[in-house]
């Protein structure tokens, strides 16, 4: 197969969004999916780009994506690349598309000088941790991921959370 990686263009963004929508079946997270073509569009080429992406193709076909943002580490003093998603369409699995579009956010970490490429998956998935594994990466099993979902980042920032007293004082 003829694998090609290439940064995605605005014209592109549709045929992210379906892909994104099969990761999300795939993980079976359909319910949690908000994304638009709009919201990618954005994203991606807005006046304030958040992040980036790489199509792959298998002989010319959309097989797969990249996303990627960048973090910093205060303890380095240097930016981070984190792997959002990476995605590969099942008949296209096991020829090499998954590690090139990995290796495609890592040149762009090297290039802007990132101390750490980090990303996370899902504890079923042992393809996918068995493949990491392979590739060098570390389980960090000793950090705990935190999340607000949008309302409750809202009410942190207007100072409306729930407030949880200390019995420490």
């Amino acid at each position: 197969m003829d694998i090609a990686i290439n940064q995605i263009t605005p014209a592109e963004v549709p045929a992210l969004l379906e892909l994104i929508l099969e990761l999300a079946r795939f993980e079976h997270l359909e319910g949690e999916v908000k994304v638009t073509v709009e919201s990618l569009q954005d994203s991606l080429f807005g006046a304030r780009p958040a992040a980036g992406a790489w199509l792959g193709r298998c002989d010319g076909e959309l097989a797969g994506y990249a996303i990627y943002f960048f973090t910093f580490s205060s303890f380095i003093g240097r930016p981070g690349i984190w792997l959002e998603d990476v995605y590969v369409r099942p008949k296209f699995r096991n020829c090499g598309l998954g590690r090139s579009l990995i290796e495609a956010v890592a040149r762009v970490g090297a290039e802007r000088n990132c101390a750490r490429y980090e990303w996370m998956v899902l504890d079923w998935n042992q393809n996918a941790l068995n493949f990491y594994r392979d590739l060098g990466a570390q389980v960090k099993a000793e950090w705990v991921l935190h999340r607000l979902d949008e309302d409750g980042l809202r009410r942190l920032a207007a100072g409306t959370s729930k407030r949880v007293s200390s019995s420490r004082g």
